[in-house]
């Protein structure tokens, strides 16, 4: 395979970031025909269509492969130039760590992991809130250098590690019980309003399935989308509907009345793991030290 040049690789990087072939061309203080030629001739050489020509421009699967080793280069750059003490004043400047994470993990356990991390060399956080099913999408398209995710198989070019279990509870407020969860808790699931967190939470309808020993189609189609961890957990307690919110979240609630337990043999249990860039770079790898230790704490113990 040819050599893939960097200005080429680091214009294709900018034509995705900024979105269009004019802003990369003012980004990098080049006409937009050069960002054009540039473009033409790497998708030439790897003899791959990179970019699908959208306003904003998106990448295609193998431009995905080539903005990731894009960015992996700029880490290992910035990295390397700061060990040989070059460019001091760019050293000195926040590490840039894009990071994918699940809105119940924002809300709980993460974001007191993220102070623990040495402010020397300062780092900028850039938090995608996205399911834990789904943030390994923004690792394999490049869009950020590590994720929480429930998934344990590894994105190529990445490494995992397990966290442990995030466990969740089937709550509802007291007099929403008394009024919708009267007989058989399996079939009253079926048809009560439930609280989901978009279209693609799952959570409700797995416990449900559980329930009946795989069989059946889950909770009832009378559901409310809450898209916050907080607005979620809220949404239960006002009586809207019943859900199932992390044991964090709900405990405080319990001990007060304000939310009832559905079932206490019952529980919902969520592996989390760690994905990273297989990178040798010295700030990854201390936030993945925090966050382990972090979720070592929160969490449950992962299951060998």
């Amino acid at each position: 395979m040819e050599e893939l040049p960097l200005e080429q690789v680091r214009t294709l990087l900018a034509v995705v970031d900024e979105g269009t072939f004019d802003a990369a061309a003012a980004a990098l203080h080049v006409t937009p025909s050069a960002i054009s030629q540039r473009v033409k001739a790497l998708e030439q050489r790897t003899g791959r269509v990179l970019l699908m020509r959208t306003k904003p421009v998106r990448a295609t699967e193998s431009g995905q492969v080539v903005i990731r080793f894009a960015r992996q280069l700029a880490r290992l750059e910035r990295d390397a130039r700061a060990e040989l003490g070059l460019g001091a004043d760019e050293a000195r400047e926040p590490v840039r760590l894009p990071m994918a994470v699940n809105a119940d993990s924002l809300a709980t356990w993460l974001l007191p992991a993220l102070t623990r991390v040495p402010r020397d060399p300062p780092v900028c956080f850039e938090l995608h809130r996205e399911d834990e099913g789904h943030t390994t999408t923004l690792l394999r398209e490049g869009q950020v250098m590590a994720a929480v995710t429930s998934t344990p198989d590894p994105v190529a070019g990445c490494t995992v590690r397990a966290l442990g279990l995030a466990r969740y509870l089937p709550v509802a407020r007291p007099d929403f019980a008394a009024r919708y969860l009267t007989g058989s808790l399996e079939r009253d699931l079926r048809e009560a309003p439930v609280i989901v967190f978009d279209r693609r939470d799952e959570l409700q309808d797995r416990f449900v399935r559980a329930l009946a020993r795989g069989a059946g189609a889950g909770a009832s189609s009378h559901r409310h989308h809450v898209p916050t961890s907080e607005g979620f957990r809220d949404a239960v307690a006002a009586g809207l509907g019943w859900g199932l919110v992390p044991q964090s979240q709900a405990e405080p609630l319990l001990r007060t009345g304000e939310l009832a337990l559905l079932t206490p043999e019952r529980t919902l249990d969520v592996p989390l793991y760690w994905q990273q860039w297989k990178l040798d770079s010295p700030v990854l790898a201390v936030v993945a030290k925090v966050i382990a230790e972090a979720a070592g704490e929160a969490l449950l113990p992962p299951t060998r």
